[in-house]
């Protein structure tokens, strides 16, 4: 048997290695054409490793092995007896949901008598470790969300508890004895027979619910890390704070655009254009430089940075995620920027998605400029913005900038508060009339969406991964429901026997699977919600309802068929032998 159970565990990771590649193909297709934007280059192809996929195949096959073997040596123990007359099948199973339907003493079925494990109405040690479980997920939870774990163990460790301890409950549950069914061929008692029958084998029972589950998880917290600006356009503490309007021009612009000589020297005039009256600049030096965004597919080794005005950083806008201590009396991490640190070293501030998985760096580290020539320069990270439009450069002050990059004259980045719609007429206006310097300006709320797609575009690959897993999960459902209705071909025909017609008998399969499926998508769900809520929290996200409401109603439309199957199976076998054998 376990030569045979090897055979068939090399044919499915056979099968198994060319659904990889042929996942992972369809992905990278999709990287160069329908989510070309979010990468920037249509030149990404496949690279198979060897040992990868060896890896992976021995992988599987010595877990396929391990189960068997596990299997078989149960099965090592069961008498000749036991496993002519079948009696093996009931060994383990409390008392049958059919047994008060159909009058059959409790501890009878087929053609021998099985001593059942003796239960009682309650797990006491079960809901002890559920209890604590879910205590210690809890703890992992308000310790996360007090700064006082990192997000990512506060994720996994309250994620991973939280399931585990709602897996022991049901554990108990599914284990507890219950009394007789009245009525047991009326339409709701048949229902309930096929939810009691879920703990006929309250192993296999769990298992299917543990896989639901998991892979629940996997696709609702993915679904959930999902970013999209939900703030007001004019909130200062979003991700576009509260400007309209972003622009960059590839010459420097020397006029201050905001002073009236500036503006006339930029035939900014508001005589003919009313909505340039109320326009507001703030105006950036620019050290040109790599994109320092997850647009850019390579690490920077030289960022753009940014020299930001004083009147921009007395306002206080944008979101820090984290900020060294140091700021002014009004809580304004962008004073951080004036400080003069020992050694020549320039504050700097960096988006915190940038900083973390672009620039691999944390919040007080150094990151030096030309560290090979003769005046390297030194600039410490001392605030991460959250989830802002400045995911592509460093932004200093001005007075830093200068002292810097002394040669670098004039603006080339700007911000722009503009009167409410009035963007598009501000847009046509300001670059038709500074075309010179190769003005180019696009809306904040657009800039951000493209940082934003890049995010979603990578978690869509990932949540594709678990939707497969969990259809799969559902299919697995589907062939442990039809094996239990094959063990349990002689109690159906002797259900049928006194009374039960099919109709009886394909609600009671599709009861017992649509309970299963029913409790792993409630499990998943709550589990995720419980991790993700820290993470959540400190970066924001989305959860689009219709999009999980959508893929859970594919789950049990699958499970709908995976019962059909079963139901199939059983009312197309020829239940006269069956009932003869018992």
């Amino acid at each position: 048997f376990l030569r045979e159970g090897a055979l068939l565990a090399g044919l499915g990771t056979l099968l198994g290695l060319a659904g990889a590649l042929g996942y992972t193909s369809l992905i990278m297709l999709g990287l160069r054409t329908w989510w070309v934007d979010a990468v920037g280059t249509t030149q990404l192809t496949l690279h198979v490793s060897g040992a990868s996929l060896l890896a992976g195949s021995l992988g599987g096959i010595l877990t396929a092995l391990i189960c068997i073997a596990w299997s078989l040596r149960r099965m090592a123990s069961i008498s000749p007896r036991g496993l002519l007359t079948g009696s093996w099948l009931y060994q383990e199973a409390g008392p049958t949901a059919a047994a008060p339907a159909t009058g059959r003493k409790s501890g009878q079925s087929g053609g021998g008598a099985a001593r059942w494990r003796t239960r009682g109405r309650r797990s006491p040690g079960r809901s002890r470790n559920a209890l604590m479980l879910a205590a210690a997920a809890l703890g992992f939870l308000l310790a996360s969300l007090a700064g006082a774990l990192s997000q990512e163990l506060g994720f996994f460790a309250s994620g991973t508890l939280c399931l585990l301890a709602l897996l022991a409950w049901q554990s108990g549950w599914l284990k507890r004895t219950r009394p007789p069914i009245l009525q047991p061929q009326s339409g709701w008692a048949v229902s309930r027979l096929g939810f009691r029958n879920a703990t006929v084998r309250p192993g296999r029972s769990l298992l299917c619910i543990a896989l639901i589950a998991s892979a629940t998880f996997i696709i609702v917290t993915v679904e959930a890390f999902r970013r999209t600006d939900r703030s007001s356009p004019r909130d200062r503490q979003s991700g576009t704070g509260g400007f309209s309007l972003v622009a960059e021009s590839l010459l420097p612009i020397q006029d201050d655009p905001n002073s009236p000589s500036g503006r006339e020297s930029l035939n900014l005039s508001s005589d003919d254009t009313p909505a340039l009256a109320e326009l507001a600049f703030s105006a950036f030096r620019l050290r040109p430089g790599d994109d320092a965004s997850c647009l850019n597919l390579y690490q920077p080794s030289s960022p753009r940075i940014l020299g930001a005005p004083d009147s921009f950083l007395s306002q206080a806008r944008f979101r820090f995620q984290a900020a060294l201590s140091g700021s002014d009396e009004r809580g304004n991490p962008w004073q951080l920027l004036h400080q003069e640190l020992p050694g020549g070293v320039i504050p700097v501030i960096a988006d915190a998605n940038s900083m973390q998985y672009v620039l691999h760096k944390q919040l007080g580290e150094e990151l030096v400029l030309n560290p090979q020539g003769e005046a390297p320069l030194r600039l410490r990270l001392v605030g991460a913005l959250r989830d802002s439009l400045f995911q592509s450069e460093l932004i200093m002050s001005e007075k830093h900038f200068l002292r810097a990059f002394p040669r670098i004259e004039g603006f080339r980045f700007f911000l722009m508060d503009t009167p409410p719609g009035t963007g598009e007429e501000v847009t046509a206006t300001l670059e038709d009339r500074l075309s010179d310097y190769g003005f180019d300006v696009v809306p904040t709320a657009v800039r951000l969406a493209a940082f934003h797609r890049v995010n979603n575009t990578y978690l869509s690959t990932f949540q594709a991964l678990g939707g497969m897993g969990l259809l799969l999960g559902t299919f697995g459902l589907g062939v442990v429901l039809l094996r239990n209705v094959l063990e349990r071909r002689r109690e159906f025909a002797l259900m049928a026997a006194v009374g039960y017609h099919s109709g009886h008998l394909r609600r009671l399969v599709i009861s017992e699977n649509f309970l299963l499926l029913g409790w792993g998508l409630l499990f998943g769900v709550f589990s995720a919600a419980v991790a993700i809520v820290p993470a959540w929290q400190s970066t924001g996200g989305h959860l689009s309802l219709a999009a999980l409401a959508w893929l859970l109603l594919a789950v049990l439309a699958a499970g709908l068929i995976a019962s059909l199957a079963a139901v199939r199976a059983v009312t197309r076998s020829p239940l006269g032998p069956a009932l003869r054998a018992d």
